[in-house]
């Protein structure tokens, strides 16, 4: 069993960037593809960000391309998620997921995620 953990969430204005890390307690991240996702307030989780379980491969939905980085320290068992420029609209709770295949190359689907985090809530003022 894996539980993950998120934090660094919080309160910013537009324009500002905040940083979101997910650890997890029991067991190694370091063989998992690990991903980033996002639910507002009535609306669909979404695909943020995915990393390959080395770290050298990574993919973006294209509402965040350019603004965020997904990233990986194994030997911290930490997966981060650098924000940049946020945007009302990145307004949600951030969840880190990681899938359990290993060795797995990343992915932007939700299905493909045995392990979820509770959760870490941004909120971006105008």
């Amino acid at each position: 069993q894996v539980q993950l953990v998120e934090s660094g969430g919080g309160l910013v204005q537009a324009g500002g960037s905040l940083r979101l890390s997910c650890t997890a307690s029991r067991r190694t991240l370091s063989t998992f593809a690990m991903g980033w996702f996002r639910q507002a307030p009535g609306k669909e989780r979404e695909f943020v960000a995915t990393i390959k379980w080395s770290g050298d491969t990574t993919y973006y939905s294209d509402s965040v391309k350019g603004r965020f980085t997904i990233s990986r320290d194994n030997a911290k068992n930490t997966v981060y998620l650098q924000m940049n420029s946020l945007k009302p609209e990145d307004t949600a709770v951030y969840y880190c997921a990681a899938d359990a295949t290993r060795f797995g190359l990343g992915s932007s689907r939700r299905d493909d995620y045995e392990y979820w985090g509770q959760g870490t809530q941004v909120t971006v003022s105008s």
